[in-house]
């Protein structure tokens, strides 16, 4: 075994013991490596670190690599066998991508033979090299029949389980899946357009662009996701929800799959759920001490109702889940009802809405007073019937957690009224509303610059921002709220109390925490525009 080859077992064994005893028995190192990967014992990034830590090849910056000259000396073929990419650079030099090191040699060689120079030799993602090899979806890709487009009806299933277990499609979907958990993503869209899929991530609350192919591969990929999430890979015509969990890396993954046929294909978006990477601790959620003191006070409350407000993807769940988590203790029962239960927690009794049998929120809700709870979470109160009922639940001793969707925290009044609550119940139950928005973090590591020593930041990839935190407005319902909800006062009239009677405005929260050096001006702008 070559010294470099020593090298990568000690490295690859401190991530994973067992290495070295598999490496022994095998003669192909790089098929043994790529297994690892592709079940999940370590993540591509660290093998590619492992790799160049063992040799000496840095790591290619993929951005650097859009596109490469081909070199007609190096056969297509001998480049595919080896999973490598070869090209000119524009002073006539030569670069070389592998995605592992073990025939760097050989492959140095050959290039010095038949091209008369040392090529730069660099490591790469293997499907980054795929897509290097046929740039832009390359002249056969770009041109290559669907074969699914002609299947006629019976064969298409077939068809599309074929295609779907190409092994350059399984590749390409977990590359999409292990990108997506590097760089903390909560969902990946897959996209037909007229000539291209587009692959997005939604990082820290905002789409960026990862990949581009060609249109003829959309159906493949879309069948191998539709595989892992057990949906009906031949009904494109109709929507279809799927969930999954995959092994990534050490990482469990829970993968909700949601698929929407379009005038160009069918739209896929996966939401990722990393069960190792959430940590529901009320002190993480953001809040300034002052608030989170008082916050934590309304929900020690023995019973009543307490409600976190917001739109889609403002954080109200991981809030909920992290007040459970600080209530939860052997001397309570705590019960849950949510569409879908996104995160399974220890000493919970979780329920699943189930409308398909008649398990609405309203439903279980019914049911859940007669289990003999002491606080009881609706995932969220959509209409009177289960407003009506946590109201009871809320006069009959219980604490009751649940979320609206309204813009701010007075508009969570209004709307219950609306629902058709009475005001005097409302007022009595009632004694607290959480407002909350999400804003992108500045990035400690370059102080969001996006570059360290010119280079782009590795942290945040050159974004400025890294990570994400709440800005929050909190509404405790006192005495002069419970009056002006029975006389019905209007919302202006209901906020001016509040304001009054000390809570501060969401702009207001996000403007503190732009002083504080946490995040930006912009970024308060973009999620709570002043009105």
């Amino acid at each position: 075994m070559a010294v470099n080859e020593k090298r990568i077992v000690e490295q690859l064994s401190a991530i994973y013991p067992e290495y070295a005893v598999k490496a022994a028995d095998t003669a192909d190192r790089g098929k043994l490596d790529w297994e690892l990967v592709t079940t999940g014992v370590f993540a591509e990034n660290e093998l590619l670190q492992a790799y160049s830590l063992a040799s000496g090849v840095p790591i290619a910056e993929e951005s650097e690599f859009k596109h490469l000259t081909p070199i007609a000396e190096i056969p297509e073929s001998y480049c595919s066998a080896w999973n490598i990419a070869v090209g000119r650079r524009a002073n006539f030099s030569a670069v070389l991508l592998v995605s592992d090191p073990y025939r760097l040699d050989s492959h140095v060689y050959l290039m010095r033979k038949l091209l008369s120079l040392v090529p730069e030799c660099y490591l790469l993602r293997r499907n980054a090299i795929e897509q290097l090899r046929a740039p832009g979806g390359a002249a056969d890709d770009a041109g290559e029949d669907n074969p699914a487009a002609s299947a006629s009806e019976p064969e298409l299933e077939e068809t599309l389980r074929s295609m779907a277990g190409e092994a350059r499609t399984v590749r390409l979907v977990n590359d999409i899946l292990m990108a997506a958990v590097e760089q903390k993503a909560s969902d990946i869209h897959v996209e037909p357009d007229e000539d291209r899929t587009v692959v997005r991530l939604r990082v820290d609350g905002l789409l960026r662009e990862y990949l581009s192919l060609p249109l003829a591969r959309h159906a493949a990929i879309v069948s191998r996701i539709k595989l892992l999430g057990n949906l009906n890979i031949a009904e494109s015509r109709l929507p279809q929800d799927g969930r999954t969990n995959v092994q990534l890396a050490r990482n469990s993954i829970d993968i909700r799959i949601s698929t929407m046929p379009t005038l160009s294909g069918e739209s896929v978006v996966m939401r990722l759920l990393n069960k190792g990477a959430v940590s529901f601790e009320l002190a993480n959620i953001g809040m300034l001490p002052e608030m989170e003191e008082v916050f934590d006070r309304l929900i020690r409350i023995p019973y009543g109702i307490i409600l976190v407000v917001g739109p889609t993807g403002s954080g109200k769940t991981t809030t909920l889940y992290s007040v459970i988590s600080k209530l939860s203790d052997a001397s309570r029962k705590i019960i849950t009802i949510e569409d879908p239960v996104e995160y399974q927690m220890p000493h919970l009794t979780q329920i699943q809405v189930n409308p398909k049998i008649g398990l609405s929120f309203a439903s279980g809700l019914r049911h859940i007073v007669r289990q003999d709870p002491d606080i009881i979470l609706v995932g969220e109160i959509r209409d009177r019937e289960t407003a009506d009922i946590a109201v009871n639940a809320a006069l009959t001793g219980h604490l009751v957690l649940s979320t609206l969707h309204t813009n701010d925290a007075v508009g969570a009044i209004g709307r219950l009224l609306d629902m058709g609550v009475e005001p005097f119940l409302l007022s009595a139950v009632l004694y607290g509303v959480l407002s909350q928005r999400l804003v992108r973090r500045i990035c400690p590591d370059c102080g969001g610059k996006g570059k360290i020593n010119d280079m782009s930041c590795g942290n945040c990839s050159g974004w400025g921002y890294s990570g994400r935190t709440g800005i929050f407005e909190l509404l405790r319902v006192d005495n002069d709220i419970r009056s002006a909800i029975n006389r019905c006062a209007t919302s202006s009239e209901l906020e001016k109390l509040a304001i009054d009677n000390g809570m501060k405005p969401l702009i207001d929260d996000g403007m503190k925490k732009v002083e504080l050096g946490i995040t930006t001006a912009e970024e308060i702008r973009r999620v709570a525009i002043e009105i």
